[in-house]
C-alpha cells in the first residue's frame, strides 16, 4: 500500500489479492475479532482519545506479531483529512489478506448454508453474513460478481463476523462458473438447492421448514440445506432459479412485494434453524 496510497479498496483486492492483498478493518472492534481470527496486521491508524482504550488491543499484537506494527496517531480533524470523511469509530488496520478456501473445504460438515447472487450493496453483504453468524448458519458462499465481504464498510456492518464465519468465493473470480456448475458443485455436495424467490411455483418459507423437520425417511426431506439470495432490485437470476430445486418465498401482507435482501435472509435463516 506504501508504493501507491492512491489505490482504491477495491483495487487492493483485485490488483494484488491474494499474496500481496490488503483490507482495511474499521473499529476497534471490527480490528479485535480480526486480530483474534489471526488475521495480520500491517499497519493502524488511530484518533487520539481511542488510544487509551485500545492498550489491550496493542498489547496482544505486540505479544502474536512483534513490535514493529507501527501505530499512527491523528487528531480527528487530521483523520478526515486523510480518509476523506468522519471517522466515526476511532480506529483503521490495514491487514494482510488470506487465501480463500475451497467450497468443499468451507461446506465440510455444514448442514445449512447461505450463497450471495451478485449482492453489490457492502451494508447488504455485511448484514447478511451478521445475520448468519448470529443464527448459526454453518457457511457462506459468495458469487464471483458479489461485493467483497472485506471491504471497508460490509467487514464494520458486520460488526466482525465476517472473520468468524467460514465463508469463500464459489468460483473464485470466474463470472462464469456460477450459477451453471457451482450450482451443480453443490448438488454434489448433497446440498438441496433453494431459491429465495417470488414465482409462481415458489413453496412457503412455512412449507420449506416442514420439510427440514418430517422424517429422515420421509421422501420429502431436506438433510442439507443452501439457502440462496439474490441482487437487490433484480433479485435471482432466472439460470439460477431454474436450476435450484426448489423455490422458496415469504408471504407478503399489504401489497408488499418483497423484503430488502438483509432482513429476508434474516427471517429465512430463524425460520429454519432448528429451535
Amino acid at each position: 500500500m506504501a508504493n501507491n496510497p492512491n489505490l482504491t479498496e477495491i483495487q487492493l483486492r483485485n490488483k494484488l489479492e491474494p499474496s500481496k492483498g490488503l483490507f482495511i478493518a474499521e473499529s476497534p472492534k471490527v480490528i479485535d475479532r480480526a486480530l483474534a481470527a489471526n488475521r495480520e496486521p500491517i499497519s493502524l491508524l488511530v484518533e487520539e482519545p481511542w488510544i487509551e482504550g485500545m492498550a489491550e488491543t496493542f498489547m496482544l499484537i505486540d505479544n502474536r506479531w512483534g513490535t514493529d506494527i507501527p501505530v499512527y496517531v491523528a487528531s480527528p480533524e487530521q483523520l478526515k483529512q486523510l480518509t476523506g470523511y468522519r471517522l466515526h469509530r476511532g480506529a483503521l488496520a490495514a491487514m494482510k489478506r488470506w487465501p480463500l478456501p475451497s467450497v468443499e473445504e468451507v461446506c465440510r460438515g455444514a448442514r445449512r448454508i447461505a450463497v450471495m447472487e451478485n449482492i453489490v450493496d457492502h451494508t447488504n453483504v455485511g448484514a447478511l453474513m451478521r445475520s448468519a453468524a448470529a443464527l448459526d448458519v454453518d457457511a457462506v458462499l459468495v458469487t464471483p460478481s458479489c461485493g467483497d465481504p472485506l471491504y471497508r464498510r460490509a467487514a464494520r456492518v458486520s460488526m466482525g463476523t465476517v472473520f468468524q464465519i467460514p465463508w469463500t468465493r464459489i468460483g473464485g473470480n470466474d463470472k462464469h462458473y456460477w450459477p451453471f456448475t457451482g450450482m451443480q458443485e453443490l448438488h454434489d455436495l448433497g446440498f438441496t438447492t433453494v431459491a429465495m424467490a417470488l414465482e409462481d411455483d415458489s413453496i412457503s418459507l412455512e412449507e420449506l421448514v416442514r420439510r427440514l423437520n418430517n422424517a429422515d425417511d420421509e421422501k420429502d426431506h431436506i438433510d442439507k440445506l443452501a439457502l440462496i439470495f439474490g441482487t437487490e432490485g433484480d433479485g435471482l437470476s432466472h439460470h439460477t432459479i431454474s436450476r435450484a430445486n426448489l423455490t422458496v418465498k415469504i408471504p407478503m401482507s399489504h401489497g408488499v412485494d418483497s423484503l430488502n435482501v438483509a432482513a429476508s435472509s434474516a427471517v429465512a435463516f430463524y425460520s429454519t434453524a432448528v429451535h
